[in-house]
């Protein structure tokens, strides 16, 4: 069952070694990112699940143990996916799971096994939802920790440039993730996300078919789209 969910962005910048002087521009971000793992901390849940968007088709699971890395982004920095449980493939992590280790390493996050996810953006929203539904089938309490951003369509500088359709679609993200409404997630358009470079739909959909039934409760912690893109923050128990 699912016990806990927090929804928070997957910028590498939110690293601040990754933003170097722009770093505070995103510490609202990353304030909210750690209020709503403090959520799924307080659920007490026996495993805790990472899921994000990747660039390979369909979901690739990740085990415990599991490293990436920001070298890509220009800084030597390591990252492991909860303990240390001896070799796995070397920086195996998609950088939206990176982000999400690092944001657990910040919180000092400890005491259940933590696994990853990562789920092909362009994945259909029925194999979305039903890969969230076999995330917590059995009796554990499981946790999710779901990385992904909104349309990166917002401004001219955007990813994306300008889209007049971005506002109203991470608008109506906002509003299911803060009513931690499932079936609204669902209806999000899959084509149309795909369009505005939205990596968080496939994820959030995951995240909607773990949700069905869960009877959860939700809160929007944050809301904004700097540089250009939406970035939305939540907690579910």
């Amino acid at each position: 069952m699912l016990a806990a969910a927090a929804v928070c962005p997957c910028p590498p910048l939110l690293v601040p070694e990754l933003a170097a002087g722009a770093a505070p521009e995103l510490d609202a971000v990353r304030d909210a990112c750690a209020e709503a793992l403090g959520v799924l901390a307080a659920a007490r849940p026996d495993r805790l699940i990472v899921v994000g968007p990747a660039d390979r088709p369909g979901c690739g699971p990740h085990p415990e143990g599991a490293t990436g890395t920001f070298k890509g982004f220009g800084v030597d920095l390591g990252v492991r996916l909860g303990r240390d449980l001896g070799p796995v493939a070397e920086d195996s992590l998609p950088p939206s799971l990176s982000v999400g280790a690092w944001l657990l390493a910040r919180a000092e996050w400890a005491g259940v096994p933590v696994e990853g996810l990562g789920v092909g953006e362009p994945l259909e929203t029925g194999r979305c939802t039903g890969a969230g539904r076999d995330l917590v089938a059995g009796a554990d309490r499981v946790a999710l920790l779901v990385m992904g951003d909104g349309s990166a369509c917002r401004t001219l500088k955007a990813p994306g440039y300008l889209d007049e359709r971005a506002e109203a679609f991470d608008a109506a993200a906002a509003r299911a993730l803060g009513a931690a409404d499932p079936d609204a997630l669902i209806a999000l358009d899959a084509p149309l996300a795909y369009e505005l470079k939205a990596a968080g739909r496939a994820p959030w959909q995951v995240l909607a078919g773990a949700a069905q039934g869960a009877g959860l409760a939700g809160r929007l912690l944050y809301e904004g789209a700097p540089y250009g893109v939406g970035y939305l923050v939540a907690a579910w128990a």
